[in-house]
């Protein structure tokens, strides 16, 4: 796979359709890799038009790690950020929204949609506002507008976030660690695919095993806390929030708070889908996002 030099760091990227297709970006969640994407989204995009750029943020895959800040302290940055206090981080997530501006600008590509998902969403919403000449439309799924106050992750989901990764995990381990996260995240209103899971699961723990990352992606998270809150009436570009009736890790109405905020922003939630992407989801999730293009 391609990368290229952007922003201080190596960003390693793929693509998938024409490049003569509407570019549309794609900004991964907390601790994911560019495969991680169902390739069937993918597919279905790269059908209907799109030339789809996926890459791995910093600290995931292939990109440019920081294991020299070692491991994340996240009760630490929880704590520190109640009490509104600097977080201890190595990047924040408008450092990683300046990554995907650049990885677009070492593609020579002007302008994107931007679709972004969970905490990759929060990223598209600050990309949309602080990028906006770049953004043609936004596409936020399963993220939050992280304002406070909002409803909170079940316990289960909570724990899961909060779980301190393996740094010497087996492939095996990595493999029962993502049944697990799909049984507290997946969608209960579509069937299993545990198959799917420990396969994809597998191939990531091959391609790339950056377990610390994972923590500091969220340290990056917490850094930027409640910040794109002011801002986010200031995104111009066509916006959609997709959410899923049924997500335990982000609230469904976190998404309608980010509806709200967005001026013009329309809102498709799924019934029966959590925090990932089940295949009979999918068909709704790419006519989500082409309608909002549409109106770019």
């Amino acid at each position: 796979m391609p990368n290229v030099a952007a922003n201080g760091i190596k960003i390693e990227y793929a693509t998938w359709g024409e490049a003569s297709g509407k570019p549309l970006l794609m900004i991964n969640g907390l601790g994911t890799q560019l495969i991680s994407w169902p390739e069937a989204l993918l597919n279905e995009l790269a059908e209907a038009g799109f030339y789809v750029i996926v890459y791995d943020n910093r600290d995931s895959g292939l990109s440019t790690d920081f294991d020299n800040f070692g491991p994340a302290d996240i009760p630490a940055a929880f704590k520190a950020a109640r009490a509104k206090e600097p977080v201890n981080a190595p990047y924040n997530l408008e450092t990683m929204a300046d990554d995907a501006a650049g990885l677009l600008d070492a593609m020579g590509i002007a302008q994107a949609h931007i679709v972004g998902s969970s905490n990759g969403g929060a990223i598209a919403q600050i990309f949309a506002y602080s990028h906006a000449d770049k953004t043609l439309s936004l596409a936020s799924i399963m993220a939050t507008s992280g304002r406070r106050g909002l409803p909170r992750p079940s316990e289960a989901a909570t724990a899961w976030l909060n779980k301190v990764r393996k740094q010497d995990a087996s492939r095996d381990e990595f493999i029962a660690e993502a049944l697990e996260t799909a049984s507290i995240n997946g969608s209960p209103g579509f069937p299993k695919d545990d198959a799917a899971v420990s396969a994809r699961a597998g191939a990531m723990y091959d391609r790339a095993y950056k377990p610390f990352g994972h923590g500091r992606q969220l340290l990056a998270s917490i850094a930027s806390a409640d910040g794109r809150v002011p801002h986010l009436g200031d995104i111009k570009a066509p916006t959609t929030i997709i959410h899923g009736s049924d997500d335990p890790l982000v609230p469904v109405g976190c998404g309608e708070d980010a509806k709200n905020s967005i001026p013009g922003a329309t809102m498709t939630i799924i019934k029966g889908m959590a925090h990932d992407y089940p295949a009979g989801g999918i068909e709704e999730i790419v006519g989500a996002i082409a309608d909002n293009t549409d109106r770019a």
